[in-house]
């Protein structure tokens, strides 16, 4: 049995490991890899033949998971691919999106063509929606728990690991030479009491680990609940004055936690109404998922369910649909929150508030996501000053906060306890990935000094299993 690690060695984006078995190749995860502003081209070629997968394992929807299995179809892969129901429903939604991104690079580049400034050429689209369909067709989806065989020496299963609705470590029990082999992907982990998600659950014991380590190293917020942070925020911003708080969030995932605890304030009566808008045609498709699969979700929301109705819906919010009803919220004069994507800022309807609210003293922009170096977001996080949007120096004037109170993965501490519930003098060796660096490295440190074997590997390493 052989493991190559493919993508997010020593980096976050671009997740995908190939087990070789004998006569039989799984391919875990075919995400985008995106840590490069030439992601477009450097993701349409393989560095292996696609028609030689015989499956794809997916873990999870997000994009740096899923984002290239179009590309992989095109390419010739004419396998399944095995993920959970609703991480192929948030799949489908991503990738069509994914494909709407390319087409507005594109048109851009030819735009700027046209005006002379610039070839106008642009890269071309990785995948298109015909290959999307194409994708969707392949999923084979399978629940938690559940004893699946791939043939007659491969079974699987999924065990749920919070951090998006559906998300899964995937388990692999193979016979191999006569004897068996357990290896487990973790996907990315989850945190404990994240609203609406279900905690994680132990991985069972195994043989070999591939872990992701993204924040390795680094310890969440504990000195304030979220509860109190949104409170203490949307008082100080729409309360005791009369502005307005912006909150960028992903769409899928963090809108729905966001939302949820929203209900759960208001619903207690913490603070007096004040109007919300969700400013995200994908957020609201995304959040009708959520309701679709409302069994996954955790026993919190399954009982605020039970007595006070939609998680996802309450007076004060509003879905926003249109364009020209999300740009009427600029002439909304009283307090409100607006929730857009994207959360890094890097496009979205989240610019056009930003436009029009960066220099508003009564503005306030609370991120609740990373935001990646390069990003407008990261740079108000870190103090600019003035920043460049649609051709304008605009001043900054908004207060700028943050909390990592609504990050979706486990910090080192969640790491560390993963792996902890494997027998050291079981569990042959951990692979870390999916992680910078210093984040890898502090976690290899400390997993090293309580008695696991680890390695971190290069892309493109292959390990003897």
């Amino acid at each position: 049995m052989k493991l190559t690690i493919w993508g997010a060695a020593r980096q976050v984006t671009g997740s995908m490991h190939l087990l070789q078995l004998e006569d039989y190749n799984i391919l875990v995860d075919c995400g985008l890899d995106y840590e490069k502003d030439t992601y477009q081209e450097e993701n349409q070629y393989f560095p292996f033949d696609p028609s030689d997968i015989d499956v794809v394992i997916l873990t999870h929807a997000h994009i740096d998971h899923s984002g290239n299995l179009p590309t992989l179809i095109r390419m010739g892969f004419e396998g399944q691919i095995l993920c959970t129901p609703p991480t192929a429903d948030l799949t489908e939604l991503l990738l069509l999106d994914s494909v709407q991104i390319f087409l507005s690079k594109q048109h851009k580049s030819k735009s700027k063509g046209r005006r002379g400034r610039g070839s106008g050429t642009g890269p071309q689209p990785l995948y298109l929606q015909k290959h999307v369909m194409d994708t969707v067709e392949r999923f084979v989806t399978i629940g938690f728990h559940r004893d699946f065989r791939l043939n007659g020496n491969v079974s699987l299963t999924f065990i749920p690991v919070g951090h998006l609705l559906g998300a899964a470590a995937v388990v692999l029990t193979v016979q191999d030479q006569g004897r068996e082999k357990k290896i487990a992907f973790t996907g990315d982990i989850g945190r404990n009491n994240y609203p609406v998600l279900v905690n994680p659950e132990p991985i069972p014991q195994v043989d070999y680990l591939v872990s992701e380590s993204t924040y390795g190293g680094k310890i969440h917020s504990s000195d304030v609940s979220l509860e109190q942070k949104l409170v203490e925020t949307i008082n100080e911003s729409c309360v005791k004055f009369p502005g307005r708080l912006i909150i960028p969030a992903f769409s899928i995932g963090r809108t729905q936690s966001l939302v949820y605890a929203l209900n759960q304030i208001f619903s207690k009566g913490l603070l007096p109404p004040v109007k919300i808008f969700v400013d995200s045609p994908m957020a609201e498709i995304a959040t009708d998922i959520y309701r679709r699969h409302h069994d996954l979700v955790n026993d919190e929301a399954k009982e605020f369910y039970k007595q006070k109705g939609d998680e996802f819906e309450f007076e004060e919010l509003s879905y926003v649909n249109d364009k020209k009803e999300s740009l009427s919220i600029s002439n909304y004069h009283e307090p409100c929150i607006i929730i857009s994507s994207a959360g890094m800022l890097e496009g979205g309807r989240i610019q056009d508030h930003l436009y029009y609210n960066i220099q508003n003293y009564y503005c306030t922009i609370l991120f609740i996501g990373y935001c990646a170096k390069g990003t407008l977001g990261n740079r108000l996080l870190r103090g600019d000053p003035i920043i460049r949007l649609r051709n304008r120096d605009l001043m900054v004037y908004a207060t700028i906060q943050q909390t990592d109170l609504l990050s979706g993965h486990g910090d080192h501490n969640d790491l560390v306890n993963m792996v902890k519930h494997q027998d050291p003098a079981q569990l042959k060796r951990v692979f870390l990935v999916h992680g910078e660096d210093k984040s890898t490295q502090s976690l290899s440190e400390a997993l090293s000094e309580i008695g696991y074997q680890v390695s971190i590997p290069e892309k493109g390493e292959v390990f003897e299993l």
